[in-house]
Parts: structure tokens; sequence; C-alpha cells
């Protein structure tokens, strides 16, 4: 009984993703996985409890993805702790599709937890990416290079406004070096 629990698991958590619906962000549709693997630069984001608070303020964003066999991503996001000294923090973790597209995925860094990973802008040459989650409470803006040209910036910026993201709340991340 519990071995056939445990197979379920992945089913039940699969029916669990959050599906789009009226009033959701448009996602872009297809994601390239292979293409958008790689290294991508945290240009701005909505403050959250795990980047901003009493005893972390993260610099120096990045996450790297690579393709896993299984189908999955790895998912590797580093910063520096401005408000201890510029240590590095770092959380691993998977990430799995949950639309055809591959636009729409789900992350986890502890399991079973899972958080919303929508794409929802992506450059046609993959130089930068805006990623949000349905209930518009998460947002990043991601550049391929670590300081974002401001063309770049606009348009990402003008996707999430267009999307219906409060682009009010945006923190633009210090990327030193860039």
């Amino acid at each position: 009984m519990l071995r056939r629990a445990l197979l379920a698991l992945p089913l039940v958590a699969a029916a669990c993703a959050t599906a789009p619906g009226p009033g959701t962000p448009r996602t872009v549709g297809q994601v390239d996985l292979a293409r958008y693997a790689g290294t991508w630069f945290e240009a701005a984001r909505f403050p959250t409890s795990f980047q901003d608070g009493p005893r972390i303020r993260c610099e120096e964003v990045s996450a790297t993805y690579t393709l896993r066999p299984d189908g999955g991503v790895d998912v590797v996001n580093r910063c520096r702790n401005a408000l201890d000294g510029g240590a590095e923090r770092v959380a691993r973790g998977v990430a799995r599709s949950v639309s055809e597209g591959n636009d729409r995925l789900r992350v986890s860094f502890f399991w079973p937890f899972f958080g919303d990973y929508w794409v929802i802008g992506l450059d046609p040459g993959y130089r930068w990416a805006v990623v949000g989650a349905p209930g518009r409470d998460f947002l990043w803006i991601l550049s391929r290079e670590a300081r974002m040209a401001e063309a770049d910036y606009a348009a990402a910026l003008e996707t999430a406004r267009r999307e219906g993201f409060d682009t009010t709340r945006l923190r633009r991340t210090v990327q030193r070096g860039a």
C-alpha cells in the first residue's frame, strides 16, 4: 500500500500544478530548454523573504540551469549577501515543466514544496527573460549579461506591465563588476 502511494505521489503533485486561468498572466507559449539552459543574471526582482529580509539582501544574483537526463532542469541560484560581508549563498533545486511548451515550470528547493516559474517574456535571441508567478506575487527580470542593456530592460519591463504586474515593486539588482 505504501509503495502504491509513493508511486502515485508524482501524479498528485502534477495535478496540483497551477494551470493558467482567467486573469492569470500569459506565458510565451514555447521555451527551448536547451537554449534557456546556462547562466542568467538577475536584473531586477520583486523583494522576497528569501532574498530580502532582516539578515539578507541579495546582490550579484545569478541562476544557472542545467538540463537533466530525466527531462528536468537542475537549478543553482547564487547571490552575495550584502548584510553579511558579501558571503555567498547558494540554493540548489530542480525544475519540471508542467506545460507542453516548457513555459510553465514548477521549481523545488526543498521537497515537497514547489513554486511556480512562468516564463512570461522571452527575447527571441534568449538574451533576456521575464519570469513570474500566476498570482503576480513574484517577478524576476533576467539577462544573459551581468549588465542588462537599458533597451532590453525597457522591453522586459513593458512585458511585465502588459501582463498585469505592478512594476513599481521591482527592485534593480546590484551586479558588481558589470
